[in-house]
């Protein structure tokens, strides 16, 4: 499910995204990969979750944390795109 942002969604935004059938939630790949397809571009999409969303609570993830989490998978990602373009 693609959203705009750049806000972090509602408990309530959550709530209706998992009833729809969404199970994850983008603020960039979707808005970005429909313009690169409109433009003529093959696209190769990756994207990581960086906030788990839906809470009992209020919606108190802050943006030093979802910074966090990426600055943790970036190791990953970087194993995943060397591997991937060894095989190329």
């Amino acid at each position: 499910t693609g959203v705009t942002g750049p806000t972090f969604e509602t408990r309530a935004e959550y709530q209706l995204i998992k009833h729809i059938g969404g199970h994850v939630v983008g603020m960039s790949t979707v808005q970005e990969t429909i313009a690169a397809v409109h433009a003529g571009m093959q696209v190769f999409g990756v994207s990581v979750v960086t906030d788990i969303g839906i809470r009992e609570d209020e919606n108190t993830i802050t943006h030093e944390e979802v910074l966090q989490a990426a600055k943790e998978a970036e190791p990953k990602l970087t194993a995943l795109f060397k591997a991937m373009i060894a095989n190329i």
